[in-house]
């Protein structure tokens, strides 16, 4: 288990991480969120070990992050980290050694990997050859050739399409269902809903929410009514507890204040025409996201 325990960073004066707790248990995908700037790349690089914590504890399965506890680690930045000159197994061949593999591990892992994401004619390529997407692919392959317990991505959909973001998810769920720890952060919430059944959103290097999503779901008051049919909007809008009405394709969608407005919202619907959808839906983690992240600003 990955435990971060009362965690702050300071550079100088300034708090970058703010008392932030956390657990991510074998096998679980977790969701660490924020705007730019709230701290999530200074945390991950302090449970890379990259940076010394300034106050708290972060260990793996109970022991300190250091040199032997890495190996077990794999971690795929936003950035780019490839060695553009070198091929690509060149390139795998240098970070499995880095993770203390042995050279006929690492080849026969990178054949199986290039195999998965269906560029196998790409051994010998140089990187700088490669498309951005696939050299993404590459970036994913070099941080989880070591099969690690605990696997870190930042952003691991950059530059991907569609099709190749459906090669990464499988991946990911696979090695999550294998036992490996994954802490996942993007800026696309409707990749993390796929994912992660907890996280941790942060602003300001502080936690403003935490917890298991579907809770964190049920528990926020402001629901969605998608409705089918001749309604009129402005009939709509005058209902207490109505928050916007807007007309998507051939929806329209009724924000409320909370679950009690459903059954006001419903009695005029009862009343019109050609009504074929009526459907209470949870808020998206998008609409959850902004709000807390607004509400957290506004205090």
């Amino acid at each position: 288990m990955l435990k971060v325990d009362g965690v702050t960073k300071y550079y100088g004066d300034f708090k970058a991480v703010d008392n932030l707790s956390f657990e991510v248990k074998p096998g679980e995908i977790f969701g660490l969120l924020g705007v730019n700037g709230a701290g999530k790349t200074t945390t991950f690089r302090m449970i890379m070990g990259l940076l010394d914590i300034t106050k708290g504890n972060i260990t793996l399965n109970g022991k300190k992050i250091d040199y032997d506890v890495t190996d077990k680690i794999g971690f795929l930045t936003e950035e780019r980290s490839l060695l553009t000159k070198l091929t690509v197994k060149e390139q795998c061949i240098f970070y499995g050694v880095l993770k203390g593999m042995k050279e006929e591990d690492i080849l026969k892992r990178t054949k199986e990997l290039l195999e998965k994401f269906e560029i196998p004619e790409y051994l010998d390529k140089k990187i700088k050859e490669l498309s951005k997407g696939n050299q993404q692919k590459v970036q994913f392959i070099t941080a989880i050739l070591n099969e690690p317990e605990l696997l870190i991505l930042d952003e691991p959909f950059s530059g991907l399409d569609p099709f190749n973001v459906e090669l990464f998810k499988k991946e990911i769920v696979e090695m999550s269902k294998k036992g490996s720890m994954i802490i996942f952060s993007s800026h696309r919430m409707e990749h993390v809903e796929l994912f992660c059944k907890k996280l941790v959103v942060l602003l300001n290097g502080k936690s403003v929410l935490s917890g298991e999503l579907k809770k964190i779901k049920e528990q926020y008051r402001k629901k969605n009514i998608l409705i089918k049919g001749d309604i009129d909007i402005k009939e709509i809008e005058k209902i207490a507890g109505v928050v916007t009405v807007t007309k998507k394709a051939d929806e329209y969608e009724v924000k409320i204040e909370n679950q009690d407005i459903v059954k006001d919202v419903f009695k005029y619907v009862s009343k019109c025409d050609n009504v074929t959808k009526f459907s209470v839906e949870e808020p998206s983690l998008n609409e959850i996201f902004v709000a807390k992240v607004g509400e957290s600003y506004e205090k």
